[in-house]
């Protein structure tokens, strides 16, 4: 019987393109897979019933393939930091191994886990997989991490990008004695079923935009490098348009790996002929650049996760009026196109890119609302919801963050104008005002009797003045 290895899953439920599993296996075949339901995620404040369910349906779709290989998937609950060196023990593991990850308690998670491993004995390794360049790879020539998303993406766009980690083909069960002293581990608690959301306490009934799990999250990218991606330069703009490759969700929760993401691109885009496919191609791949750059910042600034990195915005003084903000969580505020933002989101547990800009500036710039609270509120809400790239994108729609330029502001009207124009997504989202004129639906500006009849509310605030406003507060702490 080979030595048993234990891998611990999180954000990384996938046995194929899984650096830290692979080479896991490679020094044993009874490589047995785990997974902690860590009540300090759980029953935090920042969990979506959405983001939950996904969960839940990548880790049997996770069981599934360990035990199609012939090996064994554990599901635990509890404290990591007690949990996971415990079951190594109790197994006679000689070491266990995970994927890295940036956020600040996982980091502090990780170490305590690593620390209680030590202490019995049992060896511990860390890799790093959810990202093409590692943090601490990708620095300036002075040797520090970047701040600015430009040079990091010309350096970053320089480097060769490593290939697909190998597929397991086969592993070891575990013997009549471990599962002995598995159900012998005191204080540890073994799920042998999944549970559903609901039983985990964040019931979830409207359905998903992606189907969990690897199978579903390739046949996703099957389709957008078809054909999506040649268009998706200009198409990602517009809210009403199948335009984006919907792959969010399986990044966040590593149902697929991003070698076998970025290695897909470079197919589709050696494929392309014309200029216009490769710029398209170009773009989206750049998306994931933003996506690897704001890892890196939280990794390197891990203070980001609290507050704002620009100086101007760490004692702004918002106004954070509640009545307002409640009427922008339930898309009530007057203004159609953040209003339909934000009831695709509730409804969905997802929201357009270009949307989410509309509504975090409209929150930020014309409600003079700390963005916090719509950090947090999207991470309520989000099937797709990651520290990282939500703080790095609330901390630029806030002009917080680092962005060389700073003080960005939307006008909703006009994004509607150039990127709905004819109301479509609107109408999809805002039923009540299905009826009206387009013109009016982008402009948002009902007559008295639209609004009685729809009972679509009035605008909250009259934007151009909360905007001007806006501009004074951030000068008067700018100059500060």
């Amino acid at each position: 019987m080979a030595e048993l290895h234990l891998f611990w899953h999180r954000n990384d439920l996938r046995i194929s393109d899984n650096g830290g599993l692979a080479a896991t296996i490679a020094r044993s075949p009874q490589t047995v897979g785990v997974f902690c339901l860590d009540p300090a995620i759980l029953d935090g404040d920042e969990v979506a019933p959405a983001r939950v369910a996904y969960l839940v349906g990548c880790l049997a779709a996770l069981r599934e393939d360990y035990r199609r290989l012939g090996g064994e998937f554990l599901l635990l609950r509890g404290d990591p930091r007690h949990v996971i060196p415990a079951v190594a023990e109790a197994l006679g593991a000689i070491a266990v191994a995970w994927n890295w990850d940036v956020e600040p308690y996982s980091r502090s998670r990780d170490r305590a886990v690593l620390e209680g491993l030590t202490a019995r004995g049992i060896g511990g390794a860390g890799h790093w997989d959810r990202l093409l360049h590692e943090p601490g790879s990708v620095m300036t020539g002075k040797g520090d991490p970047y701040t600015v998303y430009g040079p990091f993406r010309k350096n970053w766009d320089s480097r060769p990008k490593a290939a697909p980690a190998p597929t397991p083909t086969a592993l070891q069960p575990l013997s009549a004695d471990q599962r002995g002293a598995i159900a012998a581990i005191e204080g540890v608690t073994i799920l042998e079923n999944i549970p559903t959301a609901r039983e985990l306490g964040y019931p979830w009934a409207n359905g998903l935009i992606l189907e969990p799990g690897t199978a579903a999250a390739r046949d996703r990218l099957d389709q957008f490098c078809d054909r999506a991606i040649e268009a998706y330069g200009e198409a990602r703009n517009f809210p009403a348009q199948p335009g984006t490759s919907g792959l969010s969700a399986a990044l966040k929760f590593g149902a697929i790996g991003i070698r076998e993401i970025w290695q897909r691109s470079q197919e589709a885009r050696d494929r392309a002929r014309s200029d216009e496919a490769i710029a398209s191609i170009t773009t989206w791949q750049q998306e994931l650049t933003w996506r690897e750059f704001y890892q890196h910042v939280l990794y390197f600034f891990p203070e980001l996760a609290d507050g704002p990195y620009r100086e101007p915005l760490k004692n702004f003084p918002w106004e954070n009026n509640e009545r307002h903000f409640e009427a922008w969580c339930n898309g009530q505020t007057g203004f159609p196109i953040v209003d339909a933002a934000m009831r695709q989101l509730n409804e969905t547990g997802w929201m357009h890119n270009r949307c989410r800009m509309i509504v975090a500036s409209f929150l930020t710039k014309n409600l003079i609302i700390d963005w916090r609270w719509g950090e947090r509120y999207f991470m309520q809400n989000l099937i797709d919801g990651d520290l990282a790239a939500n703080n790095g994108g609330w901390q630029w729609s806030a002009s917080s963050g680092m962005d060389p330029k700073p003080l960005r502001i939307f006008n909703p009207a006009r994004q509607a104008q150039q990127f709905d124009p004819d109301g479509d997504y609107i109408r999809q989202w805002l039923p009540e005002v299905r009826s009206l004129d387009t013109g009016t639906l982008l402009s948002g500006e009902l007559a008295p009797f639209e609004q009685r009849s729809s009972g679509y509310p009035a605008p909250i605030v009259d934007r151009k003045a909360q905007q001007e406003r806006f501009k004074l507060l951030y000068k008067a702490q700018k100059g500060q």
